[in-house]
């Protein structure tokens, strides 16, 4: 009992992740914890978009579908958070959804899970430390945000080819695998979910290449400079895209300049992000649980000599984010600096503390970096603010993010490159005003100047103007706040989120590809929840929030 406690859970008492065999993510503890049921989902959306997912849940329970998702990152970062909650859901409604992943950061992390698996008799994927810096590499050059000289080898292409090949034949495609025909006990359809493993598609079309293998993007790609033959941008994405050319479709966020020129049009489909609203990042905390996430967080400050917060006696306004050079961390500092001023002019005294904080993602080499670089930032331009600004990478604890920004005034989210950001829509769910940029799929979440505010990214002085506004006009605020917590969509929740994932596996199902000789499924830059909604016949409500859909033809990067 004693082994098993120490295996499952950490000091924090908090469940620790669980890899276990061939890399299989095992959701709450191993898939012991039984934290949700049906009904709660059923109340999280509306009755249109409910009986829609049972449609094609009830589809894959009677064909036996087997659905596969590989993504690099089991912990950390939007999807690592939307695959726990979409592997939780699919086992409480019965359709047989697996999630295979791979990465450790830290040799404490690996060894910990290493002697752990031991006991069980488990084993993990053989990491490749040199992989971690190499994928990152090609995250931020696909971003924009990397050295405009920075480059991606021949030789680290190969390495990155053959980190992943090795794995796939050690454990994914052998006896029983995931990867293995359908026949043999495999996948039926395939979902790789980020751009450090298209290398598994050659391989999975070359052992069945009539099995469907969908690739999703879920970055913000800079399309313009790959159009640039010699850019950076180009030749990384020329090697991606060898591979991932071989997938029958490509998932994007909604945003059709995410696409870059070399796709074809016919493949493409669009998904937004999604986060869970049963989960500790928005569930409804009670005052007792705020307070001692609160002396947690505080507790973590101290014990690293940072800033702690004063709330509830001084409000604060928050950006959470991992410590990535894309996610406009020195835009929040030189915002808030100028709001500060803006406040000694104005003689206001009762002034709110900044919070700067968020997970690390296990992939991410660059997040103790971008950490050190806040910190010198803050200590050169603006050392007397030190004392408000609180800076902390924090631990995974859902229900701490929630604390954190469920008490927040205002939420920024200042990123120079963006996807679909999830952490929008959590602070939108939990009534927080959102001052975010016009980049990636955030004009798509927030409404300006009705839910939050939107501003060119690097507009630091827009951003001061903005959090005046919301800290001096309190009518302002609260009419704000209304309309963030009552106009959040179906479409950015974890049962929409399977929807579209059930509708695609069921109709790849029935369908197949161009091999195996039947129609292929074209979606023609439709979005998918759209696809799966029409398939039903069930059509929307005039009722029903929808998040906007972007004209195909604009293809402006923010």
């Amino acid at each position: 009992m004693v082994r098993k406690c120490v295996m499952y859970f950490g000091p924090s008492q908090a469940p620790l992740l669980q890899v276990g065999f061939r890399g299989l993510v095992q959701t709450d503890v191993g898939f012991r914890a039984h934290l949700t049921t049906i009904q709660n989902y059923k109340d999280t959306c509306g009755a249109s978009t409910w009986e829609t997912m049972m449609t094609y849940a009830d589809k894959l329970r009677r064909d036996n579908t087997r659905i596969a998702f590989f993504s690099s990152t089991p912990q950390g970062g939007g999807v690592a958070l939307m695959r726990h909650a979409l592997v939780r859901f699919a086992r409480r409604i019965g359709v047989d959804l697996s999630w295979y992943g791979k990465h450790y950061s830290k040799a404490r992390d690996m060894i910990n899970h290493v002697l752990a698996l031991l006991l069980m008799n488990k084993i993990v994927p053989k990491p490749l430390p040199t992989a971690l810096r190499i994928t990152k590499n090609i995250h931020n050059i696909l971003q924009g945000v990397s050295p405009p000289s920075q480059r991606i080898t021949a030789e680290e292409k190969k390495a990155v080819i053959h980190w992943i090949t090795e794995n796939a034949y050690r454990y994914w495609l052998s006896e029983s695998g995931p990867l293995r025909p359908a026949e043999e006990g495999g996948a039926h359809i395939i979902i790789i979910d980020d751009p450090q493993m298209p290398g598994l598609i050659p391989l999975i079309k070359r052992f069945t290449p009539d099995r469907p293998v969908v690739y999703r993007s879920h970055i913000q790609i800079r399309s313009d400079l790959i159009a640039q033959d010699s850019s950076a941008q180009a030749d990384v994405w020329k090697f991606l895209w060898s591979n991932i050319q071989l997938a029958d479709m490509y998932i994007s966020h909604p945003i059709p300049a995410f696409v870059p020129h070399t796709v074809p049009r016919a493949k493409v489909a669009y998904m937004p992000a999604t986060t869970d609203w049963l989960d500790g990042l928005n569930k409804p905390l009670r005052d007792w649980d705020v307070g001692y996430y609160g002396n947690m967080y505080n507790a973590s400050c101290h014990a690293q000599k940072m800033t702690e917060l004063h709330w509830p006696a001084r409000k604060y306004i928050i950006q959470i984010a991992r410590f990535d050079p894309s996610k406009g961390i020195p835009t929040a500092i030189d915002s808030y600096a100028e709001f500060r001023r803006q406040c000694k002019v104005a003689d206001i005294e009762d002034t709110p503390q900044l919070v700067l904080c968020g997970n690390q993602s296990v992939d991410d080499p660059d997040a103790s970096i971008v950490y050190d670089q806040t910190l010198d930032q803050i200590m050169s331009l603006c050392p007397e603010l030190m004392k408000d600004i609180s800076v902390m990478c924090l631990v995974p604890n859902d229900q701490l993010l929630n604390t954190l920004i469920s008490k927040a005034h205002v939420v920024l989210q200042l990123s120079t490159s963006e996807g679909f950001e999830v952490k929008v829509s959590e602070a939108l769910h939990a009534g927080r005003p959102v001052v975010a940029t016009k980049t990636g799929g955030l004009p798509l979440q927030i409404k300006d100047s009705v839910n939050g505010f939107l501003v060119e990214p690097g507009d630091w002085k827009a951003v001061a103007s903005h959090l005046m506004d919301l800290f001096t006009n309190n009518a302002l605020y609260e009419r704000m706040s209304y309309a963030a917590r009552t106009g959040v969509s179906d479409e950015v929740g974890t049962v929409s989120n399977a929807l579209c994932w059930f509708y695609l596996a069921s109709k790849w199902r029935d369908i197949g590809t161009k091999e195996s000789g039947k129609a292929v499924l074209q979606p023609n830059e439709r979005w998918v929840y759209d696809m799966a909604r029409d398939e039903a016949n069930c059509p929307y409500s005039a009722d029903e929030e929808q998040l906007p859909r972007c004209s195909i033809e604009d293809k402006k990067i923010n």
